[in-house]
C-alpha cells in the first residue's frame, strides 16, 4: 500500500530530527513507500467547497543541519490525499480549533490523524474529566474563591492554563503562598478562559509517566523527570528523559480509556500520568515516540502507520 500523506504541521525545516514525534512518523511514512507533503496551518483555506492548502512535497532524512528535501511549491485539494496529519504544536485556541473544523470537511473520505472531530471535543485536560476515579482531585473554574477553596481543601496544589502545553504557565502554589490572588488576576487580564487546578502530587519529582498508546493499545512509556528545583517535568523545560516500564496501575488505566480512544479515531495519543494518576490525555501533538524507540526499541511509528493503513485498507471499496 502506498499512500499520499500531507503533514499539517509547524515548519519541518525548524523540528529537532532526535526528538520530534513528527519527523519520525514522516520518516516512517517514506520507508514504508508512502509520499509526503507539508503543509503549515497558516496555508490551509476553505475555497468555494474545497478545502485547499499551499505547500511542498517532502523527502526526509536524519542528516543533522540536512534532514530535508523541499520540491516545487503547489496547491493541492485534501480530499486527493490518503491521509492527513493534524500536527502543529498548541496552543489551543480558536486557531487551532478553525483547522479542525476545515479538516472535518475532508474525513473521512480522507483520512485525519487524529480524527479532528474528537480533537476538537477532547483537549487534553478536559477529556480526563470522564475519567474522575482515575484522577487527582480537579477544578476547572475562573472564580478565585473556588481555587481558594480548592488549596484549602487540598494543601498544595497546580494552577494551569486550561488549554497551555509544553508546562508553559503551571505553578506549583503551596497552602501559605500569597500569589494566588495575584496569579489568577493576571491570567484573567489576559483572556476569558477559565483555568484547571489539581491537587500537587508529590512524586511528581520522581517523574512524570507519558504512555504512548496507538489505537488504544499502550506500546511503552517514558519517565520525564523535573530538573532539580522545577515543579514540571514537560522535555521543553529541561525534564530529563528516562527509560522506564508500565505498572498494572499504570495499565488498568490503560483499559479503561484505550477503548474510548480507539473508538473516537485518536490512533496516537500520549497519556500522563505520576503516581497511578492519570492527569492529561495529549490528543493534539503528543511526544515521545523517539526516546521510547532509543529506550526500549519499541518502533511506535511503526505501530501507528500500521494501524493507518489497516484504517484505508478497511475503507476503501
Amino acid at each position: 500500500m502506498s499512500l499520499h500523506v500531507a503533514l499539517q504541521m509547524d515548519p519541518i525545516e525548524d523540528v529537532s530530527i532526535d526528538a520530534d514525534s513528527t519527523f519520525r512518523i514522516g520518516l516512517e511514512a517514506e520507508a514504508r513507500g508512502h509520499r509526503l507533503f507539508q503543509y503549515t496551518v497558516d496555508q490551509l483555506r476553505y475555497d468555494e467547497g474545497r478545502v485547499i492548502a499551499r505547500g511542498r512535497p517532502v523527502s526526509l532524512r536524519r542528516v543533522q543541519g540536512d534532514h530535508v528535501t523541499f520540491g516545487d511549491w503547489a496547491e493541492v485539494d485534501l480530499e486527493e490525499f490518503d491521509v492527513v496529519w493534524l500536527r502543529q504544536d498548541p496552543p489551543f485556541d480558536m486557531a487551532y480549533v478553525t483547522s479542525t473544523h476545515l479538516l472535518d470537511r475532508v474525513h473521512p473520505r480522507t483520512l485525519v490523524v487524529n480524527d479532528p472531530f474528537w480533537v476538537r471535543n477532547c483537549p487534553e485536560k478536559l477529556m480526563v474529566l470522564d475519567f474522575p476515579d482515575l484522577t487527582p482531585p480537579t477544578m476547572i473554574s475562573r472564580n478565585p474563591a473556588a481555587f481558594r477553596s480548592f488549596r484549602a481543601r487540598h494543601g498544595e496544589i497546580i494552577v494551569k492554563p486550561l488549554y497551555g502545553n509544553g508546562g508553559a504557565g503551571v505553578f506549583h502554589l503551596k497552602p501559605g503562598d500569597p500569589n494566588l490572588s495575584s496569579l489568577l488576576e493576571t491570567y484573567a487580564g489576559i483572556n476569558r478562559e477559565p483555568m484547571i487546578a489539581q491537587k500537587y502530587l508529590p512524586a511528581v519529582v520522581k517523574g512524570d509517566k507519558r504512555v504512548i498508546l496507538v489505537d488504544g493499545e499502550p506500546v511503552g512509556a517514558i519517565n520525564r523527570v523535573p530538573q532539580e528545583g522545577e515543579a514540571r517535568s514537560n522535555m521543553h523545560v529541561g525534564g530529563r528523559a528516562e527509560r522506564v516500564g508500565l505498572t498494572e496501575r499504570e495499565r488498568e488505566i490503560c483499559a479503561r480509556i484505550g477503548p474510548v480512544l480507539r473508538e473516537k479515531g485518536l490512533i496516537f495519543t500520549g497519556i500522563d500520568v505520576i503516581d497511578g494518576w492519570l492527569t492529561e490525555i495529549n490528543v493534539t501533538s503528543p511526544t515521545g515516540i523517539q526516546e521510547l524507540e532509543r529506550f526500549d526499541g519499541i518502533n511506535a511509528a511503526e505501530a501507528i502507520w500500521q494501524a493507518i493503513e489497516r484504517r484505508v485498507a478497511a475503507a476503501q471499496p
